[in-house]
């Protein structure tokens, strides 16, 4: 009988009720200000940087490439065309993906008195 009670309230404290799964964090205001601007702003400056590099693995005329190139061959490393196309291409995907990364977790957040996710949005009674 206890281990019925203990896995049951594992299971509640693993899942809120109504919440689908969320797991937000309640922060102070001024904290959730922060990491919305900081996560907003590494994010689309990733998405930028990711595309960027996508631009430079697929241009052969890419200024970036150029440079890239140019530093390869000034410490005397010769890379191939195509393997070089390929660490670029790979690099900006992963970039882009640590921008989707950063801007998903902070979605988490949520400041001290804000409303909860839109599911929740017939608490407040009917704006009509």
């Amino acid at each position: 009988m206890t281990t019925t009670a203990a896995t049951g309230a594992e299971s509640d404290s693993s899942r809120p009720a109504g919440r689908r799964g969320r797991r937000d964090v309640e922060v102070p205001m001024r904290l959730y200000k922060t990491v919305t601007v900081f996560s907003t702003l590494i994010a689309v400056v990733t998405v930028v940087a990711g595309f960027f590099l996508l631009d430079a693995a697929t241009l052969q005329v890419s200024f970036l490439r150029t440079i890239i190139a140019g530093a390869l061959r000034a410490v005397g490393l010769a890379v191939p065309t195509g393997v070089l196309s390929t660490v670029l291409a790979v690099l900006g995907l992963l970039v882009i993906a640590f921008g989707a990364g950063v801007y998903t977790v902070s979605t988490r957040f949520r400041a001290e008195g804000m409303g909860k996710s839109q599911e929740d949005t017939d608490e407040d009674g009917n704006n009509g």
